[in-house]
């Protein structure tokens, strides 16, 4: 591939800077971590983005999208994390969005993009259950054909920001006589429909993002479901095959290292700020050695993306062990370069109100470095876990 630096991509980024320099409100509050803003803020985001044009960045443009390559979205992604501009909701944009985009029928699309657009809607996935994390396609949620609908029992788990979202889209088993994977279907189910329980989960980062989310006798109509009964499989595959080139998270690498590199002018060890110990410099410059080469391997990745290769879903798995495992390893330094501060679980925004401190020192400086690192311990398992991955890997580039 060729590493010379694009023209065109460099007048894009300059386009979306001048964008976000212009449009971006003062008084929203800049995002510091990965998760997921408020639901107010995400909301006035989108539509900020939506009057702009830009209100599905990552769909073609006979979707009502962008029309955006490859390397364009990541270039927004970039500015946009470097901005701390509210995140958009990520589950309709680059998951049930590209579904609804290419299984939907038109009467769905008409119902179901609109409120994406304007920010009326959010949603959340319903895939994950106790003892079918990996293994998916042991799924034990059932959806039993009554008339015009189905009646949906089970649960499921880990279900992120449910407490939040209008809909969820769902894998159910539709038949418990065929093949597993030949069973599921997927069904877009209101989060108001009674039957539905929503209970929280409070991770160890001390932040309420994951639930269990109950399904007594739900009735959804049959309308709802996307393609044909028995064809989840085959739409989880596409879903799941989406935007590889995002999956090593590049602008959270680099906004942890640079907030390595920040911290190390005020850091103290001993007389010295860490900025001048060999030792820290070592480390931090191995990080950024790891960070160079994932930002070239998403280029690349990019690039296959962009010519649509086969090879793009392995080279996808790769970055997504890569970056996630970074991710790891740069957090906990964050937290070792507070030194005896980093004893301290200063919350971040998103904690419980219970946890928050009323005043410790270090507090500005040191919010939501602890939860973010216990957070990014769930890297290497959502989105498909290590050993999942390596194992794509070995069976695409190695036939094992």
């Amino acid at each position: 591939m060729n590493f010379a630096p694009d023209p065109n991509l460099d007048a894009f980024r300059q386009q979306v800077r001048a964008f976000l320099h212009q449009h971006l409100p003062a008084d929203l509050p800049r995002r510091k971590d990965g998760l997921r803003s408020p639901r107010a803020d995400v909301v006035r985001w989108q539509r900020i983005l939506n009057a702009q044009g830009w209100g599905a960045p990552y769909w073609a443009t006979e979707h009502g999208g962008t029309g955006w390559s490859v390397q364009q979205r990541l270039v927004f992604d970039e500015e946009c994390a470097a901005a701390g501009t509210p995140s958009q909701d990520s589950f309709a944009q680059k998951l049930v969005g590209p579904v609804l985009n290419h299984f939907a029928t038109p009467e769905q699309k008409a119902e179901h993009l609109p409120p994406i657009f304007n920010g009326e809607r959010l949603w959340c996935q319903g895939f994950s259950e106790p003892g079918a994390g990996s293994d998916l396609a042991s799924l034990r949620t059932r959806a039993d054909r009554d008339g015009d609908h189905y009646v949906i029992n089970g649960q499921k788990i880990w279900t992120s920001y449910a407490h939040h979202t209008d809909w969820i889209f769902l894998l159910v088993r539709t038949d418990a006589n065929v093949k597993k994977q030949s069973g599921i279907s997927f069904l877009l189910v209101d989060m108001k429909t009674p039957g539905i329980t929503v209970r929280p989960i409070i991770s160890i980062d001390g932040c309420h993002h994951l639930n269990e989310t109950f399904f007594d006798n739900v009735r959804v109509p049959v309308k709802n479901l996307i393609g044909a009964e028995g064809e989840g499989w085959s739409i989880t595959k596409f879903l799941l095959n989406n935007e590889h080139a995002s999956t090593a998270d590049l602008p959270t690498l680099r906004r942890l290292h640079g907030q390595i590199s920040a911290l190390s002018h005020t850091a103290q060890a001993g007389e010295l700020s860490l900025a001048y110990r060999y030792e820290f410099l070592l480390r931090l410059a191995r990080y950024d050695a790891e960070l160079k080469a994932i930002s070239i391997m998403v280029q690349r990745v990019a690039a296959m993306e962009q010519d649509h290769s086969p090879a793009a879903h392995a080279m996808g798995s790769m970055l997504k062990v890569r970056g996630t495992e970074l991710q790891q390893r740069m957090s906990e330094f964050l937290v070792e370069t507070l030194g005896d501060h980093g004893a301290v679980a200063y919350p971040g925004t998103h904690a419980e109100p219970y946890r928050q401190p009323q005043s410790l020192p270090m507090a500005q400086t040191a919010q939501g470095i602890a939860s973010e690192m216990f957070f990014r311990r769930a890297t290497t398992i959502y989105g498909g876990t290590s050993e999942i991955q390596r194992s794509i890997i070995a069976k695409s580039l190695f036939r094992l």
